[in-house]
Parts: C-alpha cells; structure tokens; sequence
C-alpha cells in the first residue's frame, strides 16, 4: 500500500545538500526543458461543496441516458436484483483493499472462494482462481499458462471479441511470442486452416463462445483439432450462454475466460469490469493471481486460507508466469451475490430469454427489406444484419427517441449491424425498433 510522507522545507535543504544541489529542480535536470510546465497547471480555484455538487450535476446533465439498448459487443444490460448492490455496497465491502494478511480476512476469503466455487461450476472446470481485471486481461493471461519453450506459437480466432484480440496481441507482443490470428469463413473460425497449420510448436487455440458475432461456433471440433496437435484449448465464454450451452469443460477446454460483467455488475460507461479464468486440475499452479481453498484450523473449525498468491512478495519474478498480483474483489464479490441470488434456475431463466427474444427480434428485423441476415447459423443473443440505409443517421435516429441502437461493424462487414437482445427487451420495445427500421427505408 502506497504512503504519502510530507517533509518541511528544511529537511528538503538538508537532502539536497547531501545530493549536493541547489534546488529541487535540479532533480529534474535530465528531463527535456521542452517537456516541462512553465506556468503551473491550469487549475480553477477550489469551490465549496454545494458548488462542487451543483457544477456536477450541470455536468452529469449533459449524459445521454437510454432507456432502451439494444447494443452488446461485450458490455451487456441485465436486470440486477436490488439485493446484490445492497450487500455489494456494505461499507465493509465496499473500502475493502488487498488482503496483505489474508487469514485474517476470513470474511473476503469465504466471499472468494464462493466466487470461485460458482466459476467452476458454471464452467465445469475444476480450480478457478480469485478473478483479473477484465475478460480481455483474461484472455491473454491464459494464453501465458499454456506457452513453454518448447511450444511457443499460439493461435487465435479472428472471431473473438477485438478488443481481446488486440489485448492477446499486446502480451504477445511483449513476451516475443508469435501470435498466428485464425482467419474467420462465414463468421466463424475456419477449421481448415487450423487442421493444416496446428503442429508440435502450437501451445494454444484460443476462441471465443458465442464469437463476437453472436455466432454459437463448433467448439468441440476445434478442440479435438488443437488436442491432436498437442496444444492446450481455451473457450472465452459468455457465463450466461455456459448457463444453458455446453460448458468448456464438455466441449474439451483446458481453461475457461470470460468478462463477469453480465453478472450483477452494472455497464457503468465501461468499468470496472471483471475477468474471470478457471482451469483442469494439472493447470492449477499457472492460474496468474491468488487462489482461496477451504481447509480447518486447529480447532477443526473450516477456515480459508491463500492456498497460492503468486504475487510478486512471494516468488521470485523471473519464476512467475504473470505480474497479476491482485483480484477485482468488489465486483468478483458483485458477481458472488448475484449468482447466489439467481441461483442455477435464475441464470437458465435469463438465458433462455436472452435466447428468445433475440430469435423473435430477429424473425422481425430480418422480415424488414434490406435487413437480411449475414449469417445463416445459430446463435445465442446476438446476430447480425444488413442495413440498406446509412448505419449512422440510423442510429442517431434512435438516439434521437432515447434509444441505443446496435453496434455498427467495420471492415469486411462494414454497413451492418450488431444486434443484442437481454431480458431487459420487452416485447413492445422489440415491435417498436422494427417500426423504426421500417420507416427508415420509407423515408
């Protein structure tokens, strides 16, 4: 934990006596003159708190507040049950820090292990561990597990999330690992091309379920492929779609990723958010980060301890497989309410009408002249269309009546739209958006 220490003035003369210089400026004579601040910073005047609050409140005015979504890609709208920001915003949650003496926090120590308890259950994986920034940091931690000196080459589908792709390419980047990008056919990954490039050098294949596209892809044949080219297989998934699908561990993975957000967190402009990572047993001492198991103490009474914490005080650096030396404790605890609160029937509830309503919006959407389907496959909340208008001036159209449109796609599929259903959509807001796609090619 850091520490602020001030100091008079005298001590700052008797240190720069002892540096043997003439004033604290002197320290930074190595940095270029053009780089530094010559009139001090602009900052305004301090105001009182009714001034602060009323100048925040003409700020926060200016947001636009949508009352209806229909846009995922990776940050999505579910209902959260006011039970879980109860207990989650508990003041002694809520200021909680780094447990340095962590036995004795045997209060965050149960909340993680719980987190991690449900993580493998979802996932189907036998260890899980306290949880990493986001789902894009988990992606790329997980990449790190599989990577030795003898396989060092590692394999990615063009169809996960792209900002995750990007955040691979980083750590890869980094370590001086060749990174090999599947390339997709027909929005999902081509099979060919990983049959005939996997060999002895592949550590990993990394896909993503349901992809970015909302495409559910064959998993299982992926990794049958990775398996018999010896590499280890990682499924990034949706918790919700691991709610009703095939779990990673069915479907032959080694390690389960995913973003935690759709867990009882809030979109909150796009964090905190929470990665979460579970593994086969034979992988348990690569998870990055700290693991909490159950055990008793010497009264017989069950107690949790850190049964690994692979953080940098602990191990010696050269010997660790990730820098992760810490957990995003409030959300993982966010995420531990709120799966309890849903409980196995609450989370296959909200996917089967994630499910639903996206097949009935679709049915419609698709229904509308120009807005055809791009990929004939199946698919879980999300899909895509094509858009026979200008995707911008239709989405400021939205906007325009208080609603977040899909997410406009790039590249090969520039001029079409990413469509997201939850069970946040009603039926009549569904009706409505197709009433507006209507009246666009009218127009």
């Amino acid at each position: 934990m850091g520490s602020y220490i001030p100091n008079s003035k005298a001590e700052q003369e008797r240190m720069l006596d002892f540096l043997g210089l003439a004033s604290l400026d002197d320290l930074y004579d190595e940095i270029p003159d053009k780089v530094k601040l010559k009139d001090g910073l602009n900052i305004p005047e301090g105001k009182s708190e009714l001034e602060v609050r009323r100048r925040m409140g003409t700020l926060a005015g200016k947001n636009t507040v949508f009352h209806t979504i229909f846009r995922g890609a990776g940050a999505y709208r579910h209902y959260i049950p006011a039970i879980v920001k109860a207990v989650a915003s508990k003041e002694k949650f809520i200021t909680a820090y780094t447990p340095y003496q962590p036995e004795i926090s045997q209060g965050v120590l149960q909340s993680i292990f719980e987190f991690q308890t449900m993580i493998c259950e979802l996932t189907g994986m036998d260890v899980a561990n306290a949880s990493v920034y986001d789902g894009a940091t988990a992606c790329a931690e997980a990449i790190s597990m599989c990577v030795d000196r003898k396989r060092d080459v590692v394999y990615v589908s063009a169809t996960v999330h792209p900002d995750y792709l990007r955040t691979v390419k980083t750590y890869c980047y980094a370590a001086g690992r060749k990174l090999v990008v599947v390339p997709e056919k027909d929005g999902v990954t081509d099979i060919a091309f990983l049959k005939e490039n996997l060999d002895e050098k592949s550590a990993a294949f990394l896909m993503q379920q349901p992809n970015f596209y909302g495409i559910i892809e064959d998993a299982e044949t992926y990794f049958g492929v990775a398996r018999e080219a010896g590499a280890k297989s990682i499924m990034c998934i949706n918790p919700f779609y691991g709610a009703i699908g095939r779990t990673p561990r069915e479907c032959g993975a080694d390690i389960a990723v995913g973003e935690g957000q759709p867990l009882g967190i809030s979109l909150g402009f796009g964090g905190p958010y929470l990665g979460f990572m579970a593994c086969v047993q034979e992988l348990t001492r690569k998870l990055p980060g700290r693991i909490v198991g159950q055990t008793t103490d010497l009264e017989g009474k069950r107690a949790f301890v850190l049964t690994l914490q692979a953080r940098e005080q602990h191990i010696r650096r050269e010997k660790a497989s990730s820098n992760i030396c810490s957990n995003q404790g409030l959300c993982a605890l966010t995420a531990a309410c709120y799966m309890s609160t849903m409980g196995p029937s609450g989370l296959k509830e909200v996917a089967n009408q994630c499910l639903s309503k996206a097949h009935y919006a679709a049915k419609l959407i698709s229904s509308v002249p120009g807005y055809e389907l791009v990929f004939d496959a199946e698919f879980f909340h999300e899909f895509v269309t094509k858009c026979p208008v200008s995707v911008n001036k239709l989405m400021a159209k939205m906007e325009r009546q208080g609603i977040l449109g899909g997410y406009p796609l790039g590249g090969p599929y520039e001029g079409c739209i990413l469509w997201c259903f939850t069970e946040m959509n009603t039926k009549e807001e569904i009706d409505q958006l197709v009433a507006i796609l209507k009246e666009g090619i009218q127009e």
